[in-house]
């Protein structure tokens, strides 16, 4: 038996639709990369109590935004090396997915790193949340696009009013 590799970093992230279950995410567009786009959301710090307390601080951070009814969906683990670049020991990424409903958004409330010391460009983009709309566009991880377009009705039944 294989010893466990240690996690050495949580993400919280977001499968955030609006009131026209559209998918909110974010276009990323990097020098010398071809954009690609990413659900809201980021690492959990030491400060936050929780994962879904992470969740609503990033989303807030990323968007400007207030979300309801964040359920968890979806999680992916994947491995890091040391030559990711992001600077994390060897080990394991974890990367908790929610879906959730828009409660409000104020882009002009962004703030963060991704905002005030921006390494390329983030547009917030709403795509319909249908097999062509996430198609339609590069959605990573890849893991969680495959996820998406196989359970476009179960995310939305996660969501419906009589289980949240």
């Amino acid at each position: 038996m294989t010893p466990a590799q240690p996690v050495v970093k949580r993400t919280a992230r977001a499968i955030l639709l609006d009131e026209s279950d559209r998918l909110i995410v974010i276009k990323r567009t990097k020098p010398d990369r071809p954009p690609y786009w990413i659900t809201p959301g980021g690492g959990v710090e030491p400060t936050d109590a929780t994962v879904l307390d992470a969740l609503h601080r990033e989303v807030f951070e990323e968007l400007g935004a207030k979300i309801t009814d964040a359920v968890p969906a979806f999680v992916d683990t994947v491995p890091c090396t040391a030559d990711d670049g992001d600077g994390l020991p060897p080990g394991l990424k974890v990367q908790h997915f929610f879906a959730c409903r828009l409660a409000s958004m104020d882009p002009s409330l962004r703030h963060g790193p991704e905002v005030e010391a921006p390494c390329g460009t983030y547009e917030i983009v709403r795509l319909p949340f249908t097999p062509e709309g996430l198609a339609s566009v590069d959605i990573v991880p890849r893991s969680l696009s495959r996820y998406l377009t196989r359970n476009i009705p179960g995310i939305r039944a996660l969501l419906a009013r009589d289980f949240t």
